[in-house]
This record gives structure tokens, C-alpha cells and sequence, in this order.
């Protein structure tokens, strides 16, 4: 998927353009203009966020039967560079725009553009409402997505892949699995399962074949002879695989990358490794780092796979590493170390408890008790801290989440 993170750029202006004139080479009268390359950092990100949506007096008059007259098409192609959490705001200009995510020649230019990039998606539920907030990595900045269009079920975030959302949950009789395009506002529920119980659940999309699947494996702290099985959006129905082989899990958190899925087990120590190709389980006997306290598989682009945990007896000597799965050796090598500064502002206490996720070689590390949220980009090998997010996460469960409007629920 295209995500970039937006990178500091200098620029100099170098054409004959910018010489243009008379010049006045006298140095007793030369005037000295201190200069800042200015690229598409952080300054500028936060001051187009900042700035967006404010009345600009421009000193050209704009015809009104201009405007009204833009070929479809060429508005079309316009919009679909919008970036997509600004859709909400324009749609109230007219009745024309408010339609425009119906309109299928808008969503043909939307899936040809760049994705927007990355982002967080926060989603909490009490008593009455649902409370979504998305966080734009690129534009560094959090939006609210109105969320009442789902029923009033006791469900919880799955996860999210290319656009979709995946949840689960009790409709008062059965349990549910649900998906929905958080822009689109549009969901159905799945087909119950064969053996429809609360299961592990994780959802993976395919743009180019225009479909996605859920897996469902057997949970932790539940019946674990039940068969794996899979949810294909083509036929709209759910098929038996493997059993999963005895073995005892160090945890319910699963990754997907390269078409496999990945678990942690105790006995025997490595992974589970489940192929959606073929429908089968496969051992995986790569043993874990010493001294490994709480450990996270984050799935990262192609064929990588990270390991991220704490390291250490005590608290004075514990640290947080990121291990890379080497295929060819089946052992886990390091990466990668959180610097203590971040790791002392992200767990005060040993036992103190904290998530990891990630997506396309980002890990985002949020605390339980701190409200916070740190984030490591693998390639540029940077850590960030995100802004605001004490304030929109409380409660909440957090995913990474690619907005777009061009993908399906069906």
C-alpha cells in the first residue's frame, strides 16, 4: 500500500526566474536575506492542518457560473485528491457534492490517486454513543467520524485492513461478526459460522481481487478443538480447515503478512504459522530472546515479521527491543532498541501494562495507564510521539487504518 509518512525536503531556488530583474552586485548595498528551506515537514504539515478551512480573501473575483460549469469528470479527479476526513466538510456545499460518494465515476479516480497514507483509528462505546477518532499521519492531525450508523450491539474492534473495519461482538442471542467502511458509513453482518462462538478473529483485504477474508482461530482461554475457519466475501460464506495442533499459546495477539498467520506458543516454543493458501498449520521453532517478559508479533511488508517486547528482571534494567524473524536461520535477530527517554515516559512501573501493533513497517506502542502513544517507523528508524492522543484514546481500542472510499463491504 502506498503509505509514506510525509519526509522534511529542502529545496533552492535555482532557475533564471529567480534572477530576474536588475541585480545590484555593489556589496556596501547588497542586502542579505536570511533564508529557511522550507519542504513539506512538520511546520508546513501542521500549518496546512491548521489553516485548512479558513476564508481566504482572494484579491481575484471567482465567477459563480464558472464553477457550477467544471466538467464532471475534472471535479471528480479534483475530489478524489481531497484528502478523504475533508469529504464530510464539502458535502454540505451542495446537493451535487453530497451525493458524491455514490457516484461511480468519483470513486474510479478515487482508487487510481496515492492512498492518503496512514493512519490511527481510536473507537470507544458507552452505554448510548460510539466515539471514533482517526489521527493523520501525514497531515498530524486527529478527525472525528460520526459512528451511530451501527447497531447498538455489546461488540469490540477486530481490526482493520485497506479501508474496512472489522468488529465482533453479542447482538443479545448470538455472536456477530460485523464489517463496515467507516467513510462510506455502509456494514452488513457476516454469515454465522459453523461453529459460531466467540472466536480469535483477524481480517485481511485484497484490493486487486476485490474481496477480503476473516480467520477465525480457536481462543486462548477457549475450546481449542474447534476447526480454523475461513470467511471469503466471493461466495458470502465461511469453510472448515485445520484444527489447530495441540499447543499452548503465550498470547491471543496474532499477525498476518505474506499470507500467513502467525501465533506465539509455549509448548512447543516458537509460532504457529497458518497458511490461507492451503488451509494448514505449520510449527515454527524459533525460540525467543532471554529474559523476554511480554512479547508482540507485528506483521511488517512482504514477508517480514517483528517481535517486540520487554527485556530484563528489574525495572531499573529493563528495555524495550524489536526483533525481525530471520526465515532462513528460524531465529529472531535484533533490530532495534526504544532509547530509555521514551521508555521512561512510556511505562513508569515494571508491571505496567502496554499494547503494540503495527502495519507496513510502523509499530505503535500506546500505555494503559500514561495515555500514550509512541511510534516507530523501522525504515527511517524514528520515534515520534503522537499528539493528542491521551485525550482521544480514553477508553478506547486503537488500530492502524487506511482511509478509503473505494473499497467494498461485499
Amino acid at each position: 500500500m502506498d503509505r509514506d509518512c510525509s519526509t522534511s525536503t529542502s529545496s533552492r531556488n535555482t532557475s533564471p526566474s529567480g534572477r530576474a530583474g536588475s541585480r545590484n552586485t555593489s556589496p556596501s548595498r547588497q542586502k542579505v536575506v536570511k533564508t529557511k528551506p522550507r519542504g513539506l515537514d512538520e511546520e508546513t504539515a501542521a500549518a496546512a492542518a491548521a489553516n485548512f478551512g479558513k476564508v481566504v480573501h482572494s484579491d481575484v473575483q471567482m465567477e459563480d457560473s464558472i464553477w457550477a460549469m467544471l466538467p464532471e469528470d475534472l471535479l471528480n479527479e479534483i475530489l478524489a485528491r481531497v484528502p478523504p476526513f475533508m469529504i464530510f466538510r464539502l458535502r454540505s456545499v451542495c446537493k451535487r457534492w453530497n451525493s458524491i460518494l455514490q457516484d461511480t465515476s468519483f470513486l474510479k479516480f478515487h482508487s487510481q490517486v496515492p492512498s492518503h497514507g496512514p493512519c490511527l483509528l481510536t473507537f470507544s462505546k458507552n452505554s448510548q454513543n460510539f466515539h471514533c477518532s482517526v489521527f493523520s499521519l501525514p497531515l498530524k492531525s486527529w478527525y472525528k467520524i460520526p459512528f451511530n450508523f451501527l447497531p447498538n450491539w455489546a461488540f469490540w474492534l477486530v481490526g482493520s485492513s485497506s479501508g474496512l473495519a472489522c468488529f465482533a461482538g453479542i447482538d443479545g442471542l448470538a455472536f456477530r461478526t460485523m464489517v463496515c467502511n467507516p467513510l462510506t458509513q455502509s456494514w452488513r453482518t457476516l454469515p454465522s459460522m459453523h461453529y459460531n462462538q466467540q472466536r480469535q478473529l483477524i481480517m485481511v483485504v485484497d484490493r486487486l481481487d476485490k474481496s477480503f477474508k476473516v480467520i477465525a482461530t480457536s481462543d486462548v482461554y477457549g475450546d481449542r478443538t474447534l476447526p480454523t475457519e475461513v470467511y471469503d466475501s466471493k461466495p458470502n460464506k465461511w469453510s472448515l480447515h485445520q484444527i489447530m495442533p495441540a499447543v499452548n499459546l503465550c498470547s491471543s495477539k496474532m499477525a498476518y503478512c505474506d499470507s500467513r498467520l502467525y501465533l506465539e506458543t509455549l509448548s512447543p516454543l516458537g509460532l504457529m504459522m497458518y497458511r490461507l493458501d492451503t488451509g494448514d498449520w505449520e510449527h515454527i521453532p524459533a525460540k525467543f530472546p532471554r529474559s523476554l517478559l511480554d512479547g508482540y508479533l507485528v506483521a511488517g511488508t512482504q514477508k517480514r515479521l517483528f517481535l517486540v517486547g520487554r527485556i530484563g528482571l528489574y525495572s531499573t534494567l529493563q528495555s524495550m527491543r524489536i526483533w525481525e524473524l530471520d526465515h532462513v536461520k528460524v531465529a529472531w535477530v535484533e533490530i532495534s532498541r526504544m532509547p530509555p527517554k521514551y521508555f521512561r515516559a512510556l511505562l513508569r512501573l515494571s508491571a505496567e501494562r502496554f499494547e503494540c501493533f503495527g502495519q507496513d513497517n510502523l509499530i505503535c506502542f500506546t500505555s494503559w495507564n500514561q495515555g500514550k502513544c509512541l511510534l516507530y517507523d523501522v525504515d527511517k528508524k524514528a520515534w515520534s510521539w503522537i499528539a493528542g492522543y491521551a485525550f482521544q484514546s480514553y477508553n478506547s481500542q486503537v488500530c492502524f487504518y487506511e482511509p478509503r472510499f473505494d473499497v467494498s463491504i461485499y
